[in-house]
Parts: structure tokens; C-alpha cells; sequence
């Protein structure tokens, strides 16, 4: 299966900043085709569409606002009538462990309703589109999951949630009948936005002191 991502049309949630929109960047400087960004900030995103334009060409990025967890029927549906999707990176997520419920929905139930659209959409053993050279389909889905400290018990239970999907649906028995990889890629602590978010009230203070000690990577666009 080809591997090297020229002229693949790349779908990434949460894409306009963080390591969301420094992937979008490697993708096209290693020759994508097309990046689909998907984010709820409509500035952000419009702002980093234009960049990416301005620095690799025509239609090289293009920007739908777009909520994972209200809009998968009509944005994906929109996407995949417009384009040959290659790849879906599942890389939006937020920290917040005051609020159960939206974590959840966002970093877990929308990362595994997002991936199962797309699976379906490109199984080869239901007609979905064949790869290039292989007659394997050429798609891969991913999801980066942020490192975490062990006292973020909601977001750290997402985790294990999204590994064990990505067990099962990349299982070697899925992928030799359907042709459609998947990975999850732990990138480890990096300096973005999501970690200013909310740990719960108990852990505070140790959170707090663990984000000032802690060793994280920068991401340099």
C-alpha cells in the first residue's frame, strides 16, 4: 500500500491551529493534493486556509466550519461527494473535566461516529474505491491522542475508549477485508491550547504544578 502522502486529499477535525494545523502543514509540504480542514472557529480557520494557500498554491486548503459533534451527516456527506478522500485524522479534542458529558462527545462518540462514516464509505468489500497499484483502498483513518496526566480521569478514560476502537477496527481481520487502515499516533506532551483547559476542582493545584515541570515539544510552523 502506498504510504507517501503526494496527492492525497486529507480530511483533518480540529485543524486550524495546534499540532492539528502544523499536520495540515506537513501534508502539504510533502505534496497533499488537498487538506480539508474541519474546526468550529470560523477565524481561525478561514485565516488558515488563506496562509495555506498563499504558501502552496490554488485549492491546497479549503475551510468548513464544522461542529464533530451536530454536523457529520451534512459535512461528510458534502466532502466525499466532492472529493476522493484518502486520509481522516481524527485530531480534534478538548480538556475539560468539569464537563463530563461534552468530553465525551467530543473526544470519544464523534471520533468513533466521524471514523465509522468514512470506513464504510471506503470499504473494498462493499464496492468502496480501489487504491491506485494495489487494488487495496489507499486510506488510512488516524487520530492523534494528546499525552496525558494521569489525574485527568475523564479525558484519560477517552483514551483508553478511542485505543481499544482502534484495536478492534484496525484489527489484521478488518483490514484484509476491507483495505482501510488504522492508527492512533500518541504524539506526547506538546505546548498547545488544550492544555489550558479545565481539570477537575480536586487536582487543580497539582495539574497546575505538573504543566509547569512537565517536558513538552514545541510545534514550529
Amino acid at each position: 500500500m502506498d504510504r507517501n502522502p503526494k496527492d492525497k486529499v486529507v480530511v483533518i477535525t480540529g485543524a486550524v491551529q495546534g499540532i492539528g494545523y502544523d499536520i495540515a502543514n506537513q501534508f502539504l509540504n510533502n505534496g497533499a493534493k488537498t487538506l480539508i480542514l474541519l474546526d468550529t472557529n470560523e477565524v481561525a480557520g478561514v485565516a488558515a486556509a488563506r496562509k495555506f494557500t498563499e504558501k502552496y498554491g490554488k485549492d491546497k486548503a479549503v475551510f468548513i466550519k464544522c461542529d464533530i459533534t451536530k454536523d457529520l451527516e451534512k459535512v461528510s456527506s458534502g466532502i466525499l461527494q466532492k472529493y476522493e478522500v484518502d486520509v481522516l485524522i481524527n485530531n480534534a479534542g478538548i480538556l475539560d473535566e468539569t464537563d463530563v458529558r461534552k468530553t465525551i462527545e467530543i473526544n470519544c462518540i464523534a471520533l468513533v461516529e466521524w471514523s465509522m462514516k468514512f470506513f464504510e464509505h471506503w470499504r473494498v468489500d462493499r464496492g468502496g474505491r480501489p487504491g491506485r497499484s494495489t487494488g487495496e483502498v489507499e486510506v488510512v483513518l488516524w487520530w492523534y491522542l494528546q499525552c496525558s496526566f494521569n489525574l485527568w480521569i475523564i479525558k484519560n478514560g477517552n483514551k483508553y475508549a478511542v485505543m481499544g476502537f482502534t484495536r478492534s477496527l484496525g484489527h489484521p481481520f478488518n483490514y484484509k477485508k476491507t483495505g482501510v487502515r488504522v492508527i492512533a499516533i500518541c504524539p506526547g506532551f506538546t505546548e498547545i491550547a488544550l492544555l489550558t483547559g479545565k481539570p477537575w476542582d480536586i487536582h487543580k493545584e497539582e495539574s497546575q504544578k505538573y504543566m509547569e515541570e512537565a517536558s513538552m515539544q514545541e510545534i514550529r510552523v
